[in-house]
């Protein structure tokens, strides 16, 4: 079944490409590529933000409330027309991060958030999750709203799956031609030569990371 439940904390950093380069150096004493970057340098992921025509959700996210939701569609590369795609259901609860998708495919996505009719139960969805953005829809009049899309490498704690850390680079975004189909370009969002590292656990760090942040210089 294509559904992933994420419960985890998530941390954020910015870094230039001699931070990131030093930093993961380190990590790969402790860490190790996930199985798609063991044969690929990056993988690319492009996602499509919904919210209401107000801004509900973007507003009601940078008033820093102690609950906040969001809801986006999520492909790896640029997906084809009758493509497998996730939609996910994604909720920050006293910095707890929450995250629930279930697999659609694209024209599946699109007519779901646009009439909020769930579409006819298939094996590879989760009826669970569906059932959780249909109620979702309910409560908000969601459309597209911006485009996001990056590359990505990701690892894994050798010890534990508790611990992944992502690098995304090349982070490019548009408020037009929102469909996911029509390819990955976009304005730069960040400047050339800058990472963002996502430090996602899911109890609290070990404490070899958390001196590695402090020896690099990390907050």
């Amino acid at each position: 079944m294509a559904i992933e439940v994420f419960n985890r904390y998530e941390s954020k950093y910015l870094l230039t490409d001699e931070q990131y380069a030093h930093f993961y150096n380190d990590l790969l004493k402790y860490m190790e590529l996930d199985a798609y970057n063991k044969k690929h340098e990056y993988y690319s992921i492009s996602n499509l933000y919904f919210d209401t025509p107000q801004d509900s959700l973007i507003r009601a996210s940078l008033s820093k409330p102690k609950y906040k939701e969001k809801l986006r569609l999520r492909a790896y590369g640029i997906p084809e027309e009758n493509a497998r795609v996730y939609l996910e259901i994604k909720k920050k609860v006293f910095g707890l991060v929450n995250k629930r998708r279930t697999a659609l495919k694209l024209d599946e996505a699109y007519e779901f958030v646009r009439s909020g009719q769930a579409p006819e139960l298939a094996d590879y969805m989760n009826k669970q999750v569906v059932e959780e953005i249909k109620y979702f829809l309910r409560v908000y009049d969601l459309e597209p709203k911006v485009y996001l899309a990056y590359e990505r490498k990701a690892l894994f704690d050798k010890n534990s799956r508790d611990l992944r850390i992502t690098f995304d680079t090349n982070i490019r975004s548009r408020r037009y031609d929102l469909k996911l189909e029509q390819g990955d370009y976009g304005e730069p969002l960040v400047k050339d030569g800058r990472w963002l590292m996502e430090v996602k656990a899911e109890k609290t760090v070990p404490m070899w990371l958390s001196q590695l942040l402090s020896e690099h210089g990390l907050y």
